[in-house]
Parts: C-alpha cells; structure tokens; sequence
C-alpha cells in the first residue's frame, strides 16, 4: 500500500492549497500504482511523531511532504527521529551536497564563501537526519530529502522539488510495484 501524509499549517488554514495529493495520484497511476491513504497534519510536533510512528509501522511505502527546511515550524526531521526513538545527526553525504551548494549561492551572489557562516550553519541543519537514513536526491538546488527503512521517504513541500524527488524514489527504490495495483472504475 502507498500513503501520503502532507504537513503544514499553512495547507490546514487555507492559506495555500495543497497540490502534492493530485500530484502524486498521477505519479503513481503512471506507473500503475495507486494511493491508499493520506493524511493532513499541522505544525504540531506531537501529531507529526504519531503520523511519522504511525507511517514507520505500517509497512507502507510512505511519502510525506513538508517540514524539512530551516524555518522554524519545520519540525519533521526531529518528529521522525523521535518516532524512532533517537536523534538526528548531520549526514555526511548531505553535509557536502549542501555546502556545495552554499557555496554556489555564495557565487552567485558574488559574495564569499564562509564554511561556518550563519546561512551556511542554517542550511546544514536541514542536512540532520535520523540515524540511519538515506539521502534522496534534490535535482532542484541539491538540498536533499531523507528515507527512513526504505519506505518512508520525506520530502520538501515545495512542488517544484518534491514531486521530482518521488518520482525518483518510485522508480529507483519502488520498481517492484509498478503495475501492482491499479485502480480501476466502472460506472452504471
């Protein structure tokens, strides 16, 4: 089964329409596949620990959208490695995507590069995942997403990054279940 959970005050209050549910309904009937069930959830830390528990336990392929950026109600990260009962550290591979990147933000601005600078300190916190995640890769600006088990995929909220990193994950990681489950419809 695929399930969704899509977090954010901001889609809860009316203050931005949530597109990931369409989106990823599309995704997975490309390839064959179909959504079970989703789940909406605000910015509270204990909510999202429990949608996250409940995700880690229920043997689904899950993706979850929102929460893992560098403001602060993004909570998803430390929600996740609660869930699992452990901490976040900075992944290595996440640590040198990103300051790769910073650096080239710094380029681009013609400013220089400060390794220990305040933006740069802030950007890596969105490298700190629980222990034991994988990284998914970010072909937007290479901030990456993380996997937890191998099902549980977590993803930034803007669309523009989000959708192209599920698709990844769903042929990369998920190719066994293309074609498996289908929804068909008759009406009379």
């Amino acid at each position: 089964m695929v399930g969704l959970i899509i977090i954010g005050d901001e889609i809860l209050s009316g203050r931005r329409q949530d597109k990931h549910l369409v989106k990823a309904i599309e995704l997975l009937d490309e390839r064959g596949m179909a959504l079970q069930w989703v789940r909406y959830v605000g910015d509270d830390p204990e909510r999202i620990t429990a949608d996250v528990r409940y995700a880690l336990d229920s043997g689904d392929v899950v993706f979850s959208f929102g929460g893992i950026g560098a403001t602060p109600d993004d909570h998803t990260r430390a929600c996740a490695a609660r869930a699992l009962g452990g901490g976040l550290s900075l992944h290595p591979e996440a640590r040198d995507l990103i300051l790769a990147r910073s650096q080239e933000v710094a380029q681009q601005e013609g400013k220089p590069f400060d390794p220990s600078g305040p933006d740069t300190l802030r950007r890596l916190q969105m490298g700190c995942f629980p222990e034991g995640a994988v990284i998914i890769p970010n072909p937007y600006n290479r901030i990456p997403g993380f996997s937890l088990n191998g099902r549980v995929h977590f993803l930034p909220g803007f669309p523009v990054m989000a959708w192209p990193m599920m698709a990844w994950v769903l042929d990369q990681w998920h190719a066994d279940l293309h074609g498996q489950s289908r929804l068909t419809e008759q009406a009379v």
